[in-house]
């Protein structure tokens, strides 16, 4: 960390145009995709009940918060681009971060951007009015994707004011629908059912809570072009967090206000019925836009992120030299590129929902490992005091942490068995990639 991580030269060539704003809204842009629009019904159909609903979400985001406060502490102590790259790099082995910059790269960022492409393209064409084939959909996915990664290549700058843009937009929609939910009249309190959770039912319910509260981490990719990065990630980390719970409880508290904890269960697109309660059809048109408004936002971040994690790796001389290149705005756009490229290659695969569910347990496991580099840098710093930001409650918030991550696999792995080690394969793939990197640099050392 501060003596542990080692600066590269690079580095000093990004542009540092980042404030805590931008920081603020890239975090919570990271998080809030189209999932708080879907996902209330899966946790409803799991704990049917309002209090469990509620205690699913609110115990979801003290998981995200425990985890922004370690992120926090990690992001504090290192000023350099790659996030999780860097930080499992230093405190354990280069290996493990290269595997976790290839997983990133073939199954949770790209998979992940794919779906919420062709999501945003669905819910664009049936707001329009146009055709809402597979086909059509996916072609405009492609030129959404084709866009964003254009744009990014532009600048840092950029790439921020459109992620700036979008994320006050979904906002917006979001509080449209909490200020249309709390003027209904409440469910029928017969369709409440006085019940309570077994473990495995809200283990179950916590795994789409989880999956809708992740993304905070790829702020931490950007630290390269952050302001005074030790003061503005750690704050952007936790504001956003905040802000995000706020928004995840009041979403779900006017679902099951306005649609009852049995009637959330069966509705598979809650804002658009509470939506249309109040407003009718042109209720429900008005949060399809806010949907494709959010998920736009959330490609948008995604592409500012995630490939300064294959810049850090080229840097390191673990990939493609090209990679490492920064282009006239001073941005590594053969990174961009390639993020754009392979997520568009998923979508017109037709995979992308099937690699969709290779994502939760491989991105979980991540989370678990580098919560323990705080137990690593610590105890290298020893006493030392270091002006950084240090997570409260240490080590129990950050074991509560570890632990909840560890709960969240196993609760995946037990419902999901077959996507599961699906994942943790493709994974482990990066293991002889990462060998023949090495292997590589190490032949053109010795040249030099």
């Amino acid at each position: 960390m501060t003596e542990g991580i080692s600066q590269k030269s690079a580095e000093s060539h990004l542009a540092r145009r980042l404030g805590l704003f931008d920081t603020t809204m890239i975090v919570m842009g990271g998080i809030i995709g189209s999932g708080i629009f879907i996902n209330p019904y899966v946790v409803a159909q799991q704990v049917p009940s309002t209090f469990w609903i509620l205690g699913a979400w609110g115990f979801g985001g003290l998981i995200a918060l425990a985890g922004a406060f370690i992120y926090a502490e990690l992001a504090s102590q290192s000023s350099v681009s790659g996030g999780q790259y860097v930080y499992l790099r230093d405190a354990f082995h280069p290996s493990l971060a290269f595997i976790y910059g290839w997983a990133l790269l073939l199954v949770i960022q790209s998979g992940g951007m794919a779906a919420v492409a062709v999501t945003f393209a669905k819910y664009l064409l049936a707001n329009g009015g146009g055709q809402t084939s597979e086909s059509h959909a996916v072609w405009f996915a492609a030129v959404a994707l084709t866009l964003l990664t254009t744009i990014n290549c532009l600048g840092v700058r950029a790439g921020s004011t459109t992620q700036n843009l979008f994320m006050i937009l979904k906002l917006v929609a979001i509080a449209a629908l909490v200020v249309c939910g709390l003027t209904l009249r409440g469910a029928p309190q017969s369709q409440e059912i006085a019940t309570s959770a077994s473990l495995s039912s809200f283990g179950a319910a916590l795994i789409p809570v989880v999956f809708a509260y992740g993304g905070w981490q790829t702020a931490c990719f950007l630290a390269g072009e952050v302001r005074d990065p030790r003061r503005n990630l750690p704050r952007g980390l936790l504001l956003g967090v905040l802000g995000v719970i706020v928004v995840y409880l009041s979403v779900n508290f006017v679902c099951v206000h306005s649609l009852g904890p049995q009637g959330l269960a069966q509705t598979r697109t809650p804002a658009s019925a509470v939506m249309r309660l109040a407003l009718g059809e042109t209720g429900a048109r008005i949060i399809a836009a806010g949907i494709a408004a959010s998920t736009l936002g959330f490609l948008s971040q995604s592409m500012l992120t995630a490939p300064r994690v294959y810049f850090a790796m080229a840097e390191d001389g673990l990939f493609f030299k090209s990679l490492a290149k920064l282009n006239r705005a001073r941005v590594p756009a053969f990174a961009i590129a390639l993020q754009g490229m392979v997520a568009i290659v998923i979508t017109f695969s037709g995979r992308y929902e099937q690699i969709l569910n290779y994502v939760v347990s491989v991105d979980v496991v991540f989370f678990a490992l580098t919560a323990a580099c705080i137990f690593v840098f610590r105890q290298r710093t020893g006493d030392i005091r270091i002006e950084i930001f240090r997570v409260p409650g240490h080590p129990f918030t950050t074991l509560f942490f570890i632990l909840a991550c560890c709960a969240v696999v196993l609760s995946t792995v037990g419902r999901y068995p077959h996507n599961s080690l699906i994942g943790l394969g493709i994974m482990l793939t990066g293991l002889p990639v990462y060998l023949f990197w090495r292997m590589r640099n190490r032949e053109s050392s010795n040249r030099a």
